[in-house]
């Protein structure tokens, strides 16, 4: 979606709302670098201290970081990740405490809630996680990982816990890299098939059970990073 030019009244809101758009859409992709304030000042034909203070309240909320002689990267793509990466920062410990409970109420009502696709959909999503890691691409494996855990909370079909944990969308990548980079947990070690199987059983208990053994494993190898 380009940028359009905004009307003369409420500039650094507006300005804040067309950023915030273009971040969300994907037209500014996760980890990359926005155009200059010069160039979005003239796209958006404002001044740049109305760039620069809309910049600078998105990097405030979590969404820009701005690297003073490199540029301003998108950091995350909505506020609550923003503000879970502000607040959690680089520690994988609280990234897991956080993500944790609701990945277990999720498993747990998954369990009778999930549906035929969201089976198949999962199925689809640990065939191509265990490709990836046979062939050796990481970034892939983290990104298909992430979503399999995505996917696990959607089959719950509640709409507030999906919206939350769509909210941490980001720590929850930047997490699997992590444990990746230390080489944990192998894919056939980490339990997704046996929660697989624990939904299809409809076995809420044992699901939840799962989940609960993947974070404790983590736990126990999150203060390695």
């Amino acid at each position: 979606m380009p940028l359009s030019a905004p009307q003369r009244s409420g500039l650094v809101d507006q300005v804040i709302g067309q950023l915030r758009e273009a971040i969300r859409s994907g037209e500014w992709p996760l980890g990359e670098r926005i155009p200059t304030e010069a160039a979005l000042a003239g796209d958006l034909g404002v001044g740049r201290n109305t760039v620069r203070e809309a910049i600078r309240a998105l990097a405030h909320s979590g969404l820009l970081e701005v690297r003073q002689g490199d540029g301003t990267y998108v950091r995350a793509t909505n506020e609550v990740s923003g503000a879970i990466r502000k607040l959690a920062g680089t520690e994988l410990r609280e990234v897991l405490q956080v993500r944790k409970p609701l990945e277990v109420e999720g498993a747990r009502l998954a369990a009778t809630a999930r549906t035929d696709d969201d089976l198949g959909r999962l199925r689809e999503l640990l065939d191509g996680r265990d490709r990836a890691w046979a062939y050796g691409d990481m970034d892939d494996y983290v990104r298909i990982d992430a979503a399999f855990h995505q996917a696990a909370v959607e089959a719950a079909h509640n709409s507030v816990l999906t919206e939350l944990y769509r909210g941490l969308t980001e720590v929850v990548v930047a997490s699997v890299a992590a444990m990746t980079r230390l080489g944990l947990p192998h894919p056939e070690e980490a339990g997704h098939r046996d929660l697989l199987a624990a939904l299809v059983a409809q076995d809420a208990d044992r699901a939840a059970t799962e989940v609960c053994a993947f974070f404790a494993e983590l736990d126990a190898h999150s203060d390695m990073g």
